[in-house]
Formats: structure tokens, C-alpha cells, sequence
């Protein structure tokens, strides 16, 4: 829920995401000093779509057909062994990331007003931002520390709805896979 995205983070907005918390002991330290969203309370994670919904049109209908389409996918193994870069900034890079890019085409598919990253790129790569809008060098040393820490195994049994209350992101749903 970052690349840069972070200073507009709004009252309202809400976003679907994994929680890797698997990631947390090897990137905790450098997401909350490089990534804005990890001090407004976003867990290590990867997106499955920002911005989603503003908070007003989510209700119990709304979770339940959030529900009913992440029913479709079954829960999954990922592992993160290597780092990646957008400009500025430096990821971890899920494989497979497939089943990401499915839970994303599945729910763009029901809610197709709502592209991700607001249609900004075309291509959305999954990844698990570490740190951003820092110079290469950095980014190199953030990489190199990681690297010890690879590669981390996660489960994926769930997507999380995240809604922004002007401060801080909250969990609200949270919606198992099967």
C-alpha cells in the first residue's frame, strides 16, 4: 500500500491486503525507518488492492461479496528469496506470485472502478515493500542486510480489509481463503 502513495493516504480510503507476518523479524527495523506506511500502522504485507473502496460504501454486503469472491481461492505457500526495485525502492519479490495476481484480477474483476494503485502502472508486480524514496545507496544497504534473512517461508490463509481513519490504518475484515 506504498510506492510513494504513502503522503496521500486519506481519511476513508481502504485497502486489501496479506499480511506476511513471517517478514516482520527481517524487515520490521527498515520499513518503519524507509516505509511511511508501516508508521500509520500497515503490517508487513503485500497489496492485493489500493485504494479499494472508500469506507462509506462498505457494509455488511460489501464484505460479503468480498467474501464470496475471495471464496474462489485457496489458501497457499510463497516464499520471498531475493529483493527487487521500483525507483526508489526496494521490495522483497514473492514466489510464486501468481496466486497475488489472481486474488488482484478477482477482485478488479467485481469492482473494476477501482484499478490498482489507481491505474498507475501497467503491469502490477506483487512484492512486499521494504523501504522507498531513498537514494541507491541506501537501498544497498538495506538489501545486503536482508539478504541474511532470506529466504523467508510464509503461509497465505487470508486477505485483510485495512480502512484509514485520517491517522493511523486499521484492520477491519479479515476474509480466510480456503
Amino acid at each position: 500500500m506504498t510506492d510513494n502513495d504513502s503522503h496521500r493516504f486519506q481519511a476513508r480510503q481502504s485497502g486489501l491486503i496479506v499480511k506476511v507476518p513471517e517478514a516482520e523479524p527481517a524487515v520490521r527495523m527498515w520499513r518503519e525507518r524507509f516505509d511511511p506506511s508501516a508508521g500509520a500502522g500497515v503490517p508487513a504485507h503485500v497489496t492485493v488492492l489500493f485504494p479499494f473502496l472508500d469506507t462509506s460504501r462498505i457494509d455488511e454486503g460489501v464484505c460479503a461479496e468480498i467474501g464470496e469472491v475471495l471464496d474462489r481461492h485457496q489458501s497457499f505457500e510463497v516464499r520471498f528469496e531475493h529483493c527487487g526495485r521500483f525507483p526508489g525502492v526496494l521490495y522483497l519479490a514473492p514466489e510464486p506470485d501468481t496466486p497475488f495476481r489472481r486474488l488482484t484480477e478477482s477482485i478488479v474483476e467485481r469492482w473494476p472502478e477501482n484499478p490498482p494503485f489507481g491505474g498507475q502502472f501497467d503491469d502490477v508486480i506483487p512484492h512486499l515493500t521494504v523501504a522507498q524514496g531513498q537514494d541507491g545507496a541506501v537501498l544497498e544497504k538495506v538489501e545486503s542486510d536482508l539478504l541474511g534473512s532470506l529466504p523467508i517461508v510464509a503461509r497465505v490463509s487470508s486477505v485483510d480489509l485495512l480502512v484509514h481513519d485520517g491517522t493511523r490504518w486499521r484492520q477491519c475484515v479479515t476474509f480466510p481463503l480456503w
